[in-house]
């Protein structure tokens, strides 16, 4: 397996104010015993909008991986403080991603017309955004702006998909600001703005998430339907939100590529040193609180990775039906792909 790191903008090019020093990019799990030319997938996690969860990054990216496609994990414009809004530049980031790995498609033995993106949660909403909004998404650099950005095919896993009723306010706080105009509510409520060009999207969630409630998928497979666009949807009936794969190694205590948590480093920095941009003092005892900041005396910075002392895996999944979802889903786009 080849793997490395490829940021997305110039320096010049990238301008959040929040980023504190970080720099969106792209972590790359590519085969590499063969020339074989491959599908790709890239892998979008999700987390609030506000940070990045590991478990959907790296976990579900092997998955992948292990079916042949190369893969890349996105790590995307985030913001742990929700004190600067994100607006566009999480949809930026991963047309920016999209654009890049057709660019080099030869060097990575990759079909650029087999590219598919999966996200999760607030990463299911970046998916989406590309998919119903790539067409009015203009690159800086005029070379990759003249690459599509148009994925071929996306899986949604329990997205974010509305600002309406049934949205998840923290994620459109932490990407709109406390105070959005009724037009960017608009824009960002996906399931008005499918068209007849949107791609192909496999749909799943669980009735039971307590998040993101399950009105998402159905409003978003509802708009796919009236547009014609082809999809497929699973609801399954028990488990909660933030599933990842459901496979027995998540649930035997798995934890990893923690390198999609690189934003937060870089903010938290800038909170104990109360620098942050735009700091509300209740989100930043909030965070202090949190990420352990201000220690007492002999206490740790931060827990360990993983889990905790006693913690005993299950004997068997608890939610083996929704760990299907991942073959389901190699299925689907095998019909077109």
């Amino acid at each position: 397996m080849k793997t490395f790191r490829l940021d997305l903008w110039k320096p010049e090019e990238y301008t959040y104010e929040a980023a504190y020093g970080f720099m969106p990019n792209l972590h790359a799990y590519l085969h590499e015993e063969d020339e074989s030319v491959r599908k790709c997938m890239i892998m979008v996690p999700g987390g609030g909008y506000c940070m990045l969860a590991p478990h959907e990054g790296e976990l579900p990216a092997m998955e992948y991986y292990r079916m042949g496609l190369n893969v890349f994990v996105l790590t995307y414009t985030n913001d742990i403080t929700m004190c600067v809004p994100l607006k566009k530049q999480p949809m930026n980031d991963i047309s920016r991603a999209v654009r890049l790995v057709r660019s080099l498609a030869g060097e990575y033995h990759i079909d650029p017309a087999k590219l598919l993106i999966c996200g999760f949660s607030a990463g299911g909403h970046v998916c989406a955004s590309l998919c119903t909004h790539f067409d009015d998404i203009t690159d800086p650099d005029p070379a990759l702006n003249a690459i599509s950005n148009r994925p071929d095919g996306a899986i949604l896993g329990y997205p974010v998909i509305t600002s309406g009723e049934y949205t998840h306010i923290y994620s459109m706080q932490a990407l709109l600001g406390l105070q959005p105009t009724p037009e960017e509510l608009e824009y960002f409520s996906l399931e008005k703005q499918v068209k007849e060009n949107t791609p192909p999207c496999f749909l799943w969630q669980t009735l039971e998430d307590n998040l993101v409630p399950v009105e998402n998928t159905y409003l978003f497979a509802k708009a796919l339907k009236e547009k014609g666009v082809p999809y497929a949807q699973y609801v399954y009936p028990h488990g909660g939100h933030g599933l990842s794969t459901a496979s027995m190694e998540l649930f035997s205590g798995w934890h990893g590529g923690e390198y999609v948590c690189e934003q937060i480093g870089f903010a938290l920095e800038r909170i104990k040193n109360n620098t942050a941009v735009n700091m509300n003092p209740r989100r930043r005892a909030e965070l202090v609180a949190q990420f352990h900041l201000e220690p007492a005396e002999g206490e740790a910075n931060a827990p360990a990775p993983g889990p905790g002392p006693g913690f005993e895996p299950p004997k068997t999944n608890p939610f083996a039906d929704v760990a299907t979802w991942v073959e389901l889903s190699r299925i689907w786009f095998e019909r077109f792909l």
